[in-house]
Formats: structure tokens, sequence, C-alpha cells
């Protein structure tokens, strides 16, 4: 296997990974992708993969990942750390740099534009899962120590008003800003329209149903793919909206 090959003993079943976290494999070794899926899968992640940057920035855009691990030396089209601008610019998800044995100096650049930590084949799961939960962990700490919300692809700063959606930062009105936090805060809970509109307008004679629907229609236009058929902004009909944060609709 060029580059080195992946070893999958030292103990693997005994690594656990963070429950329901997302890690999207890029690799163009085929049997590399599967035998990394079929170890991270019975660590306890979810995978999804990709064989070129082309195909990674697709599924990196549609949301829904916490974690790249992307392979530094790609056959064809970006090298890999090409791809991890692009992602950059798209997503707040960390990387995790992969090299063989002689690609240091790709190394030390992709650790120099911002990857999260970088892993060497060959490798043990073992240790590829502790890079990984230890990458999520500081994540996580991260946005906790500065109050920061993440939902699917949003990021939102309620202390700076600031969100960005899949690394692009948005244009938000107060009464979008102040929605949305609502919405994504926690995330996956219903909200009535009665309850939206009494906690978002002071004076309810402003403010109607079509008020608030207007204002999600502008929300979905600016975080959905598709906003004739939201995935994350969800309607209950008869009841109000909830946030998906899985994108399920």
């Amino acid at each position: 296997m060029p580059g080195g090959e992946l070893v999958l003993g030292g103990g693997s079943g005994s690594a656990l990974g963070i429950p329901s976290a997302t890690v999207l494999v890029v690799d163009d070794e085929e049997s590399y992708r599967e035998a990394l899926a079929s170890g991270l899968g019975r660590a306890g992640f979810r995978v999804r993969s990709a064989c070129s940057g082309a195909e990674a920035l697709g599924v990196v855009r549609a949301g829904g990942i916490d974690v790249v691990l992307l392979d530094i030396v790609l056959a064809g089209g970006m090298p890999g750390t090409e791809v991890y601008r692009r992602i950059r610019a798209v997503s707040a998800a960390p990387v995790i740099m992969v090299s063989a044995l002689g690609d240091e100096l790709d190394v030390v650049l992709g650790l120099e534009i911002g990857a999260a930590d970088y892993i060497r084949k060959p490798y043990s799961m073992r240790e590829l899962v502790a890079r990984v939960n230890a990458v999520l962990r500081r994540s996580c700490e991260q946005v906790n120590s500065e109050g920061v919300l993440i939902a699917g692809p949003l990021v939102v700063d309620p202390f700076r008003r600031e969100v960005h959606c899949r690394g692009v930062p948005l244009t938000l009105s107060r009464l979008e800003f102040d929605l949305l936090e609502t919405l994504v805060d926690p995330p996956g809970r219903a909200r009535t329209r009665e309850e939206l509109l009494d906690k978002l307008w002071a004076d309810r004679d402003l403010a109607d149903t079509r008020t608030l629907d207007t204002h999600v229609r502008r929300l979905r236009a600016k975080i959905e793919l598709d906003a004739s058929d939201p995935k994350y902004l969800v309607t209950l009909r008869g009841i109000g909206f909830r946030f998906d944060p899985e994108g399920s609709g």
C-alpha cells in the first residue's frame, strides 16, 4: 500500500471513540478507506469517506462532519494541503493530516496553516482513535469555554453575535440572529409559534405568525442547501419549528 501500511493490531478493540462523532476519511486508496471505516466504526464513530479532494469538499459542505482525516498525498487533483485550505473555507471541523515517511515538509506546512494534528503511516487503530478523541475533546473544550454553540453546519457565537455556516460568515438581522439562537439552544428542541413570538417580539401587536414565517424563510435561504426542501430548520405542522442538527429533515 503506498505511503505505508495501516496496522490494525495493538489492542484496537479497547479504544473507544466519542459517541455519535462523525469522521470523514479522505484517501485515494479504496482498501485503506475500507480498513479505516471498519476500524473507526468498531470504535463507535460514524464514518464517511471520500477518494478525492473534490469529493471531500462536497461531503463537508453538506455538514455533519466532526473531524476530517486527510491524507496529504492524494493521487491526481488537489494536494492535501490545498484540500485543507478549501475545507477550512467552508467548515470549522478540525482536520488531522495523514503523512507517510518523507512527507515532513508537507506535515510542517499542514500544521502551520492550522491542522489540528497529524499522524504518520503506519499507525495502529488504537493510536488513531486516541488522536481523533483528543482532537474532538480539544474542540469541545474550546467551544464550551467560549460559550459558542455548534449545531450541524452552524457555529453560533452569542457573545459576538456572529454565525458561521459551513465556515462562511452569515449576515443576519437582529431578529434573525435571535430566532436562530433560540432554535439551536438546545438543538433539536421543538419551539411553538406562540413561544417564539412571545420571546422575540416584546410588542405582540407588531408580529403575527406570518411575520415569524417570513423570518424563518429568510433564515432557510441562508443556511439550507435547498431552501425549498429544508433539512435543518424544520417545520412541525400545527406546532412550530425545531432545528435538526443531523440535517435529516
